[in-house]
């Protein structure tokens, strides 16, 4: 079981996301206000575990829950890039979500790519869509249902 740290959203595609705290994910939709969510995508959140953003940091950066883009930031989830496509999440509030992609191509390298010459959400970025929506908060834990 796994704990969400920060919920995160930005309003433009290709940017940073800012920790918003808590944050209503829709079904079949992503987290209200975020500029990657859509209806009928099967990249409608992201979720990126602190032992990834941990690697990075022991190159010496500074960073912080959004910086990679994830909307979901977790801390004790260190298997979530390892589990199959199909996988099923649920948070402690009753939100559902499965599993559709591993990874992304990084069509335009990132300011920590240029920086440090490797980035960690294109290998350990996990990508979701929602099956049943509710609520989500910063504290809130999460866990894998299936797998």
């Amino acid at each position: 079981m796994g704990k969400i740290i920060a919920v995160c959203a930005s309003v433009k595609k290709g940017t940073k996301k800012k920790d918003i705290g808590c944050g209503v994910l829709e079904t079949d939709y992503g987290l209200q206000g975020d500029a990657h969510a859509t209806q009928g995508w099967h990249r409608q959140i992201s979720l990126l575990d602190n032992s990834s953003i941990n690697k990075m940091r022991a190159k010496g950066l500074t960073l912080t829950p959004g910086d990679f883009a994830e909307n979901l930031t977790t801390d004790g989830l260190e298997i979530l890039m390892t589990l199959p496509i199909g996988t099923r999440l649920k948070t402690s509030q009753g939100v559902e979500m499965e599993i559709t992609q591993i990874g992304k191509e990084c069509h335009q390298h990132c300011q920590i790519y240029r920086q440090v010459g490797m980035c960690v959400m294109p290998l350990e970025g996990v990508f979701a869509r929602i099956i049943s929506g509710g609520d989500v908060a910063a504290g809130d834990t999460i866990d894998v249902v299936t797998a």
